[in-house]
């Protein structure tokens, strides 16, 4: 009986020590992550093997585990950059970005787990240094804001396309333009479009003259043609056609045959 603690102790003892040695061997890596294998007695950083999936795994308690997050991420930047005529602009732009996966050990290797401090941020602000500077305040503000987001994305791609790093979108969040140049901005907008609206009414106006003389003209044209057309027997036999008519109405009146003028009959009411 006495015996028995001095065994269980070493039992103890090596239950413990193997339930420490698999603790720091179980490795959970979550939902939209992956890990990168550090082997400490080999050569370090696992490059030439796919990085660790999600799941449950067992690595050696000697060796290290850094996970990444290989969703897609954001990253929020606000820069001040000039145009091309020398004045301030703050640009607030965001980037959608995602760690290459299948090269995940060579951007631990390389770059480390700060790779959006160290290549994203910085090549997102010399890309906006780079299109914004070929515009002036009023393109930016005006008609040039998808453009310069095209080329943001468009340099910035280039920069990181070989730093294992895929991005996915550049988005101009905003354009802020100082106060004064803002407000000469919008004044000469406002006046272009007052000129556009009087240049409008303008066409307007001078179709709408021309519809006139064009109808007029038609108009007197047809009189011409009328005009021409017709002879003093012609009107005499409308005349009679119509004094006809008008006999026939049930209204008293008198007809004088051959008492109008040019001989047509001459109607006399009641009235």
């Amino acid at each position: 009986m006495d015996k028995l603690p001095k065994i269980a102790l070493p039992v103890v003892f090596t239950i413990i020590v193997l339930i420490i040695l698999i603790s720091k061997s179980a490795i959970t890596i979550g939902s939209g992550e992956a890990g990168v294998l550090y082997r400490t007695f080999s050569d370090g950083v696992v490059t030439d093997e796919p990085p660790l999936n999600e799941g449950f795994h067992f690595v050696a308690p000697w060796n290290k585990v850094f996970i990444y997050e290989v969703r897609q991420q954001e990253v929020f930047e606000k820069m001040k950059v000039l145009s091309s005529n020398g004045l301030d602009i703050q640009l607030d732009a965001s980037a959608w970005f995602q760690p290459d996966y299948a090269e995940l050990g060579k951007l631990h290797q390389e770059k480390s787990e700060q790779y959006r401090e160290r290549i994203l941020l910085p090549a997102i602000r010399s890309a906006a240094r780079s299109v914004v500077g070929r515009y002036t305040p009023e393109q930016l503000y005006s008609s040039k804001r998808d453009a310069i987001q095209v080329e943001i994305y468009e340099e910035t791609k280039n920069i990181v396309e070989d730093q294992y790093i895929q991005l996915n979108e550049i988005l101009i969040r905003d354009v802020t333009l100082p106060p004064t140049i803002k407000e000469a901005i919008e004044r000469k907008l406002k006046q272009e479009q007052e000129s556009l609206e009087y240049e409008f009414r303008l066409v307007t106006a001078s179709k709408e003259a021309e519809k006139v003389r064009i109808e007029a003209q038609g108009k007197a044209d047809a009189n011409r043609i009328l005009s021409a057309s017709l002879t003093d027997k012609i009107l005499k036999d409308k005349g009679i056609d119509a004094t006809l008519k008008l006999s026939q109405s049930p209204n008293s009146k008198i007809v004088i045959v051959g008492s109008g003028d040019s001989g047509l009959p001459l109607i006399l009411g009641n009235n």
